[in-house]
């Protein structure tokens, strides 16, 4: 498979695409905004790491730009105690994230959790339908009430997780578990985000949701409309 490492930090780029090319992946690596996106366009990569501060055009910009044309995996780097900028990278519709300083064994964790996402065997039969809601598990496909929706496959994951028990509470680290399948540490807030770009897909209107509630004070559930 294929990855695209952009960061301008010559080092940190270096050290990611060995740790990567170690774990068996081809790596593309870039320094700034711009020839990200063109080596994106380019090269057609399987799964892209974006850093947020980069010349020429921001991680932000990199990753909007993307989620225009395409659902590949998308995992940004973040400085630490930046929450912000977590969470305006996480609703531009970025997977996942991980915060400097991190293991390369992190990294390549959290590429292969993020990868499982999009590649997880399934009954080629395996479709939900809750109401007016129809996921097509192997092609990720949604759609509402036949209208079709784009979603990312963390955003896809989070729904089927949800879908799969309609009416059941799930807690925010419960959730986490589902996307991640092992325990990273527990950035309850990355998962409102997702939830926040479920509702703005899904939803009429977003804040009066009617599929994805919250349980105030516990998590979410999907409505059962059985």
């Amino acid at each position: 498979m294929k990855m695209l490492i952009a960061d301008d930090d010559r080092d940190l780029r270096e050290l990611i695409g060995f740790t990567l090319t170690q774990a068996g992946y081809l790596v593309l690596k870039t320094g700034d905004g711009p020839s990200a996106v063109q080596t994106f366009e380019n090269e057609s990569p399987d799964l892209v790491v974006l850093d947020i501060n980069m010349p020429g055009m921001s991680g932000f910009q990199v990753c909007e730009n993307i989620r225009k044309r395409s659902r590949v995996p998308v995992i940004m780097l973040t400085v630490r105690g930046e929450e912000e900028d977590l969470v305006r990278a996480l609703e531009l519709g970025a997977d996942d994230y991980l915060t400097k300083p991190f293991s390369p064994r992190e990294l390549v964790a959290r590429v292969k959790a993020v990868l499982r996402r999009t590649d997880r065997p399934t009954d080629p039969s395996d479709v939900i339908r809750v109401g007016e809601l129809q996921l097509d598990v192997p092609r990720m496909r949604t759609e509402v009430a036949g209208r079709s929706i784009d979603l990312t496959p963390t955003e896809f994951t989070l729904l089927a997780t949800l879908a799969r028990q309609p009416g059941r509470i799930f807690t925010r680290s419960q959730l986490l578990d589902a996307l991640h399948g092992v325990a990273f540490e527990s950035y309850e807030r990355a998962i409102d985000s997702h939830i926040k770009n479920l509702r703005r897909k899904l939803e009429p209107d977003p804040r009066q949701p009617r599929f994805v509630l919250t349980v105030y004070g516990v998590g979410y559930r999907l409505a059962d409309d059985r």
